[in-house]
């Protein structure tokens, strides 16, 4: 889908959100995002079944309740929701309610049982899991100009067109040197080695250049506080491809996907215009960021092969079982699926996905990250 475009020089952020979510934007087509990209979801069933064994978690952490709720932040088609339903034991399918969270319209085929929603249930009980929702909230972008000054990046809406605008200010620059430090050459780059070594909590890096950029997050950590705040008791997941503060990419991540391939983001309502996600600024106190891969297998799920001696006795479960491992093997492969960041926020009750996780696994491979308390933003 594609709206005519204006020629009109605006902040990514107005023209992402125009482009993706306006009367013709990318995802109000009727293909969904399933048309033109694969998640983890559309990857295999193993991913909702899975995600039910982790709703059972958080069931057993909340004692039970009579009402156990599952929303789906950014639903898509609802294709999660469904699948997490269905995998639920019979016990637990009784006392569980669905909620799809979405600006599209409600898929005419979708379960009677689920309620379509354009913003979160508030008090509820139970999990929300949002996945790849915090890439497609729409943010600025910086871009550091020849005097080292951080400035708004605006971009035409016909052709995808850039300039930079005004330098960036107030709330927004106060995120960027908290979270993603880019700054005159004047001033040390904070994180930089000093006498006393590098700061904990900024990042480590060499003096910011000409043509650094950064998506400054602040919308995302807003909508996420938001999505946590629908929650009386329960968890709240975010899954989503990630960067930190050690290790933010120089030039941003800001790209499109059209029909399954990568393109040149042009905010006309053509492509979907994503950026990875700095799920640290993300985090509240008491959240932890784990990998894909080590969330995936700790709810079950492997990409073991099965034993061969499997297919002389019963070669069709042999077949089976060897399909499942390859499509597990996708959903926690290395430099793939396996490599997103699930941030796990609990709300009012332990943290039902520490069982499982090994604390003593080298954090590099993100099996186990401690989120440090945020100072006031």
């Amino acid at each position: 889908m594609r709206r005519v475009g204006t020629g009109e020089w605006r902040g990514w952020r107005e023209a992402t959100e125009e482009a993706l979510y306006g009367p013709s934007g990318f995802y109000r087509g009727p293909e969904g995002p399933a048309g033109h990209f694969r998640t983890s979801v559309h990857a295999s069933p193993l991913f909702a079944a899975a995600v039910a064994r982790l709703l059972c978690r958080v069931d057993e952490a909340l004692g039970r309740p009579a009402e156990l709720a599952f929303v789906d932040m950014a639903a898509g088609r609802g294709e999660l929701v469904t699948g997490v339903l269905a995998a639920l034991p019979a016990e637990v399918a009784s006392r569980a309610r669905g909620y799809a969270v979405e600006r599209a319209d409600r898929p005419a085929a979708l379960d009677h049982r689920i309620e379509w929603l354009t913003q979160p249930p508030m008090g509820i009980t139970g999990l929300l899991f949002a996945n790849e929702w915090l890439d497609n909230v729409p943010v600025e972008v910086a871009e550091v100009d020849a005097t080292g000054v951080p400035r708004l990046v605006l971009v035409r809406d016909d052709d995808g067109a850039e300039r930079l605008g005004e330098p960036v200010a107030g709330a927004e620059e106060r995120w960027l040197r908290r979270w993603w430090p880019l700054g005159s050459e004047e001033v040390p780059f904070p994180g930089a080695p000093s006498e006393e070594g590098p700061s904990d909590d900024v990042p480590s890096g060499e003096m910011p250049f000409e043509g650094a950029r950064a998506e400054i997050g602040l919308p995302r950590d807003t909508a996420w506080a938001g999505a946590v705040a629908s929650l009386d008791r329960g968890l709240a997941v975010a899954v989503d491809y990630a960067h930190f503060a050690a290790a933010r990419p120089p030039f941003g991540t800001l790209t499109g996907f059209r029909e399954g391939r990568e393109t040149t983001p042009v905010p006309d309502g053509s492509c979907d215009i994503t950026a990875h996600v700095a799920l640290d600024a993300c985090a509240l106190p008491g959240g932890r960021v784990v990998t894909q891969r080590a969330a995936l297998r700790a709810l079950g799920v492997s990409g073991a092969r099965p034993a061969l001696s499997l297919a002389a006795t019963d070669p069709t479960a042999y077949v089976r079982a060897l399909a499942g491992a390859g499509e597990a093997a996708e959903l926690t492969a290395a430099g793939g699926l396996g490599d997103f960041g699930w941030l796990l926020q609990p709300v009012g009750i332990p943290n039902p996905m520490v069982d499982g996780l090994l604390a003593d696994d080298p954090p590099a491979d993100g099996l186990l990250v401690d989120v440090p308390d945020h100072e006031e933003q």
